[in-house]
């Protein structure tokens, strides 16, 4: 039995399910993949403008600084989902946290409406590590930061091809059958989404 997940634990590729007896929170805790993707772009965009324009940051400086970034969110990705989403659900508590945050995804992956967090939720956390990264990273936040946020505008896109369609005849198959193994096969490997990079630097590629 996967750790955070019960032998209760089904999986329907069809259907969703309802997490929230409130209507406005139940609607709000669902979005359009490409609403956060669109959002995440603009935003990164943005900030990498202003570096451009008004910080001491070159071009070449901030182009490095945004690659680092991306590389930054793969292993983010890959930590959260291992130690975050397949937290150990030894509580009450912890057993709500881990459904509402992964486990009603694993019992109904092909629920289009739930591949991402709600554009609200999104913004919001984008603009936290904005803050914080600003405190400890200065100007060089406006390049880090962006490929950062389209690292996980990577992943988004990723996550949902490969539940939303059929494994294509092209580069993204080899991630849509390494995802499929976590999902149908053994959740307690194949972690990294976007990419299996740190699934083969942990040891925890099926």
């Amino acid at each position: 039995m996967a750790k955070g997940f019960t032998k209760e634990s089904t999986i329907s590729n069809k259907g969703t399910k309802k997490l929230f007896d409130n209507p406005i929170i139940e609607r709000l805790s669902r979005t359009h993949i490409s609403i956060p993707i669109i959002l995440f772009t603009i935003y990164s965009a943005g900030l990498l403008y202003w570096s451009i324009v008004n910080t001491a940051s070159s071009a070449a400086t901030t182009t490095g600084l945004f690659f680092v970034g991306l590389l930054t969110f793969t292993l983010v990705e890959y930590l959260a989902h291992r130690y975050i989403f397949h937290m150990s659900t030894y509580t009450e508590l912890r057993k709500k946290l881990q459904y509402a945050f992964h486990g009603v995804h694993h019992d109904y992956p092909r629920d289009k409406d739930r591949l991402a967090m709600p554009p609200i939720m999104s913004i919001t956390i984008a603009t936290i590590l904005l803050f914080l990264f600003r405190l400890v990273m200065g100007d060089f936040t406006y390049g880090f930061l962006p490929g950062f946020l389209m690292g996980y505008a990577g992943y988004l896109f990723v996550h949902y091809i490969v539940h939303a369609y059929q494994p294509p005849k092209n580069i993204f198959k080899k991630l849509w059958v390494h995802h499929g193994i976590h999902h149908y096969k053994n959740p307690e490997r194949a972690f990294g989404v976007s990419s299996p990079l740190w699934d083969y630097i942990f040891r925890t590629m099926p």
